[in-house]
């Protein structure tokens, strides 16, 4: 494996990273969070207008960061930042649609985990930030080399996780090994480890649902409504990935793939569109 420091990956926007730290914290105060954010101008604007857009839509629009924070929690604005991170993160390249469908499916993947938490009992919040920063490892190859990283999005044919050998020929790392050196270069929680390494593996068949299974079928039911991250991504009917839902969770959740993929685009058009 090449050696990580050669790879020069491009700095994620440090605010973001800053507030995912403190969020997790058991004693961050409001207006430290506050003051973080608002430390820098463009990233506090756009949270902001995210804050304000129809992807929260909140009774009454905030009117500064602190206010947003306090409707949202520490918790929602983790996944908000991270949001807007990511976002700026792939700047110009959005403008290349390989790269805009990874930065669909990303948010398809957020918007699904969040939805399918709230059938249970993981914090959906949560389950949006382990989203959003599932294919994080994806994302900063693909900012590093867009152009030869989309030849190899648009190329490839194959399961989800049958990319990640042109990833290694590529990059010398897949995406989930980079993706575990970011969270834990960055000083996350382990859990988010797991997340961004593991989400191509098998699901446990001993029944047990916690973050790291929920995120691996939120991804897959991102690519069986249509938000692949490439072309020839190869999806399971969403009918099969139904049945293999906790009881609870299914009978709870959206029972075709028609009405789920309605409501993600919406939520996408929502982020987009500010």
């Amino acid at each position: 494996m090449r050696p990580w420091a050669h790879l020069r990956l491009p700095a994620f926007p440090p605010v973001a990273i800053r507030v995912m730290q403190l969020a997790n914290s058991e004693v961050v105060q409001l207006r430290q969070l506050s003051d973080l954010i608002s430390s820098d101008a463009a990233f506090a604007s756009e949270v902001l207008t995210v804050a304000n857009s129809l992807l929260y839509a909140p009774r009454f629009p905030a009117q500064s960061i602190l206010q947003a924070i306090a409707v949202l929690g520490a918790t929602n604005l983790q996944g908000l930042c991270l949001t807007v991170g990511v976002r700026t993160y792939l700047g110009k390249t959005l403008n290349i649609p390989s790269m805009r469908d990874l930065w669909r499916h990303n948010l398809a993947c957020a918007f699904i985990a969040e939805q399918l938490a709230a059938t249970g009992f993981i914090d959906k919040d949560v389950a949006y930030t382990c989203g959003m920063l599932h294919d994080i490892g994806r994302l900063a190859l693909a900012v590093l080399r867009p152009n030869e990283y989309g030849a190899l999005l648009r190329t490839h044919d194959g399961n989800a996780g049958s990319i990640l050998q042109g990833e290694k020929e590529l990059f010398g790392w897949d995406h989930c090994e980079a993706g575990r050196q970011l969270i834990t270069s960055w000083s996350l929680p382990a859990e988010f480890e797991g997340v961004a390494a593991e989400h191509h593996a098998p699901s446990n068949r001993d029944g047990a649902w916690g973050v790291n299974e929920l995120i691996k079928m939120s991804c897959r039911m991102a690519d069986a409504v249509g938000f692949t991250a490439f072309p020839g991504c190869e999806s399971t009917p969403y009918a099969e990935l139904l049945e293999e839902l906790p009881a609870r969770e299914r009978k709870r959740f959206h029972g075709d793939a028609a009405s789920l993929a309605f409501e993600v685009a919406n939520r996408i058009h929502a982020v987009e569109s500010v």
